[in-house]
């Protein structure tokens, strides 16, 4: 192997040990870091592939962090970097929940760790809105989109249905509907 792609491995690695270690609250949380640092700082890959890599992700079994890492990590560096960017991004949650599973049950009736964790959710809503809004921002949109949109925020949030089945719902809809608009525009061509 040579230099050149043994130090894009080890850059992917520290990378997703870096996002692994510093944030809290899963994959949608990692989302605005691993853009920024694929798509800002390395730039190794556009903000679009980042947002279809985060679709990608969603839609396949697994955790959102571990799917987004392998995809980033295959794109950038192949197999081997599909598997030092997991690898990275797994290792310090494995660490870390190994040694908390030790000393929890001693603090965890500490003020100042519930407060600590009180903080740690506040500052992960905060890192999901700006996923959310990233994901707006760069996506299409049009009428279809947004009804989409809203018919999936009323499925899962007020009838409380289950989330599998309005992504199945919604992509096969979204399906139908390129379909559809593939139809008319060779029909506009002819």
């Amino acid at each position: 192997m040579d230099r050149g792609k043994t130090g894009t491995l080890f850059q992917l690695f520290c990378v997703f040990l870096k996002i692994g270690a510093f944030t809290f609250g899963g994959g949608y949380a990692m989302i605005p870091l691993i853009q920024r640092e694929i798509c800002d700082n390395k730039k190794w890959l556009k903000e679009q592939e980042i947002n279809d890599i985060v679709a990608i992700s969603e839609s396949t079994p697994g955790p959102i962090a571990i799917n987004s890492a392998t995809f980033v990590g295959y794109r950038v560096g192949g197999f081997i970097g599909a598997c030092v960017s997991t690898l990275g991004v797994v290792l310090p949650s494995f660490l870390i929940i190994s040694a908390i599973s030790f000393v929890l049950t001693e603090f965890q009736n500490v003020r100042a760790v519930q407060y600590a964790f009180m903080g740690i959710r506040s500052a992960v809503l905060a890192l999901i809105l700006r996923a959310l809004w990233m994901m707006f921002r760069t996506s299409r949109k049009n009428a279809f989109s947004y009804i989409i949109m809203g018919a999936s925020l009323i499925l899962a949030a007020v009838l409380k249905t289950d989330t599998v089945v309005v992504i199945i719902v919604c992509g096969a809809f979204g399906l139908i509907w390129s379909l559809i608009n593939r139809k008319e525009q060779s029909d506009d061509t002819d």
